[in-house]
């Protein structure tokens, strides 16, 4: 007899609520994307609502989305996968409860195609640091699916619910060991966690847990996640820019140079329009305008300085493969002086 209990879907067929919940997750969700955008533009006019409204008119939305969707493209997968995880785990462990479980009901839904898209993004957008945390989840999901679906002796589920993590374990730690070792010594004990604390859990994850236990140990996590996910996005969101960082260099009737810096708006017939880091508009006519140029973010260097085989723990999968453009030289107008001093 098998001793991983498996829940049946049928169990759930009874409960009418979850359509209405979903129901409402469907109507609430939409509105969020739009709270977030109409914050950034209150965040970046510093709460004057004459300044918003003229960023509104300027500020094209599909800047505001793009940058939107950067900042969601790590937290979507984590959400799925953890909900995939939890919800899985709960399954496993008290399949007698799990049927009036919002999150059980989710995992058991979920289809498998957007699990694996999931990782797949997550496996690009997610920082080296925390790629232990997605193969311990990646091998949790194998692990719980198995045991869901798979009849199998006892020495086969034992083989993926504790061989197969602790092997992926041992793995993850032969590669991130030279990083492992460069965190001890700079006494980074974040990244130490980070990088050697998720192989510990991998058995722990494909279950069962003790059924008194299980509730507690899936439904608090996804609960705390579920609260502080939405101001985790927010500050992320807020701190992205959405306007191109311009220098402006321009000279008065005196023949005094200055350079104006901040965030171009718009350059019509008669004025350039800047938003100062500050949140003031300043008009400058376009008869005073010396020259002008874009001052892209420095090429900032890791802030641990830890690397894995030459990978910095700071830098997605993407973000070291994908080329970048390497800042040389600072222009000095976007430090705020004149290009020619004379």
């Amino acid at each position: 007899m098998n001793e991983f209990p498996v829940f049946k879907e049928r169990s759930i067929a009874s409960r009418p609520s979850f359509r209405a919940e979903l129901n409402w997750l469907l109507a609430v969700l939409p509105g969020f994307p739009l709270l977030m955008l109409i914050l950034r533009l209150w965040y970046l006019s510093r709460q004057d609502l004459p300044t918003m409204l003229l960023l509104v008119q300027y500020i094209n939305p599909l800047g505001m989305l793009g940058a939107l969707f950067i900042t969601l493209s790590w937290i979507i997968p984590a959400a799925i996968l953890v909900i995939r995880v939890l919800g899985g785990l709960l399954l496993v462990s008290a399949p007698g409860r799990a049927a009036s479980s919002f999150l059980a009901v989710a995992a058991l839904r979920m289809p498998g195609w957007v699990v694996g898209m999931a990782a797949v993004i997550a496996a690009f957008s997610w920082q080296l640091q925390l790629l232990p945390l997605l193969m311990m989840l990646i091998v949790a999901i194998l692990g719980l699916t198995a045991v869901q679906g798979v009849e199998a002796g006892p020495w086969l589920m034992r083989w993926i619910t504790l061989g197969v993590p602790v092997l992926t374990g041992i793995l993850v730690w032969i590669f991130v060991w030279p990083g492992l070792v460069a965190a001890v010594r700079a006494g980074n004990w974040v990244t130490v966690l980070l990088l050697a604390g998720p192989p510990l859990f991998g058995p722990v994850l494909t279950g069962p847990l003790p059924e008194n236990w299980a509730r507690i140990a899936t439904q608090w996590p996804a609960i705390a996640a579920a609260f502080a996910m939405p101001f985790v996005v927010g500050v992320v969101f807020l701190r992205t820019p959405v306007l191109a960082d311009s220098a402006v260099e321009t000279i008065a009737a005196t023949g005094e140079v200055n350079v104006v810096r901040g965030q171009l708006l718009t350059v019509d017939d008669t004025s350039t329009t800047m938003l100062t880091a500050d949140g003031e508009v300043i008009f400058i006519p376009n008869g005073e305008v010396r020259s002008k140029t874009l001052c892209p973010d420095s090429a900032r260097s890791p802030e641990s300085g830890i690397a894995v085989r030459g990978w910095a723990v700071e830098t997605s999968a993407l973000q070291w493969i994908a080329p970048t453009r390497k800042v040389t030289e600072v222009d000095p107008r976007c430090l705020g002086r004149p290009l020619d001093p004379s």
